[in-house]
C-alpha cells in the first residue's frame, strides 16, 4: 500500500469538498480549485476528512495513488494558505518594476520585458531585485516562476540572472583559472 497514498486529507474549516466522480470542486477562503482524477482512482470524503483509494494493486494504479492524494492535498492547502515563490534579481542594472499588475524587467536586453499576470497569479515587488508570486494553484505559481527565471537564468560564470530565492549558482572557472 503506498504510505502516501493512503493518507488521509484533513478538510480545514471554511473549506467545502464537492466529489462528483472523477471530479473534485474545492471552494475555501481564496478561491476555488477544480480536479479531474485518473480512472482507477477514487475520491471519497469522510468525517471530514477525504480519503484516496485503488481498486488493486497494478502498476498504473499504484503510480496514480500518491499522485491523487498529493494533487488534491495541494488544492486543500491552495484555497486556504495559496502558494508563493520569491524570486531575486542579480546583476548591475537588472531590476523590476510593478506595472499595475504587471511586472516589467530591466535585465540587461535593449528593451524593458514586460510579463503580464496570468489569471490567478499576484505579483508582489518588495525591493527592486526581489519580487514574490502568490497564487493558489501550486503548478501555476511554480511553471509562471519558471518563465520568468527562464528570461535571464543565472550565468554560471558572474551569478547574474533571474534565481529563486536560496538558490546556490555553481560558479566556473574562467579562461585564466588554472
Amino acid at each position: 500500500m503506498s504510505r502516501i497514498g493512503r493518507l488521509p486529507i484533513p478538510v480545514p474549516s471554511g473549506v467545502d469538498i464537492s466529489v462528483d466522480g472523477p471530479e473534485i470542486v474545492v471552494k475555501g477562503p481564496k478561491g476555488t480549485l477544480s480536479h479531474s482524477v485518473a480512472e482507477p482512482i477514487t475520491v471519497s470524503a469522510q468525517d471530514g476528512r477525504l480519503l484516496v483509494s485503488r481498486p488493486d494493486d497494478e502498476r498504473r494504479s499504484r503510480a496514480l495513488h500518491g499522485l491523487t492524494r498529493t494533487l488534491v492535498a495541494n488544492m486543500v492547502t491552495g484555497v486556504t494558505a495559496g502558494y508563493s515563490k520569491t524570486l531575486e534579481i542579480v546583476g548591475v542594472g537588472y531590476r523590476v518594476q510593478a506595472r499595475g499588475s504587471d511586472l516589467e524587467f530591466a535585465l540587461g536586453f535593449s528593451h524593458p520585458v514586460a510579463v503580464k499576470a496570468p489569471e490567478g497569479i499576484r505579483f508582489e515587488v518588495q525591493t527592486p531585485t526581489r519580487f514574490v508570486i502568490h497564487g493558489i494553484d501550486k503548478q501555476q505559481v511554480g511553471e509562471v516562476a519558471a518563465k520568468i527565471r527562464r528570461l535571464r537564468k543565472p550565468d554560471p560564470y558572474k551569478g547574474k540572472g533571474v534565481r529563486y530565492q536560496g538558490e546556490v549558482v555553481r560558479r566556473k572557472v574562467g579562461k585564466s583559472g588554472k
